[in-house]
């Protein structure tokens, strides 16, 4: 993984961290309902950007690498286990 890849997705961490200790805040002050199911919704669209820039990241590397190469049991290794991520990560957004 690049460095300006790593710098962005610590970046989006730092600040998915954040938003879940300001969760635990509202529960422990007891907010209302609605109010931390919004949070909760910023969350995880925080945490699937952050899987779609990985995934980017990983397609643009790993992915690329192993079809550049030509090994066919590598490509099919890669292909397979794209399409398991592609199959979890569109579960994320559920």
């Amino acid at each position: 993984m690049n460095p300006d890849t790593k710098t962005k997705l610590d970046g989006r961490l730092k600040r998915a961290e954040g938003q879940l200790a300001g969760i635990r805040r509202m529960l422990e002050d007891d907010k209302e309902c609605v109010d931390v199911l919004l949070q909760i919704a910023a969350v995880r669209g925080a945490l699937g950007k952050i899987g779609q820039i990985l995934l980017g990241s990983h397609v643009e590397t790993c992915v690329s690498d192993a079809m550049r190469r030509g090994d066919k049991d590598e490509q099919r290794q890669q292909v397979d286990e794209l399409m398991d991520v592609f199959g979890r990560f569109g579960g994320m957004s559920s």
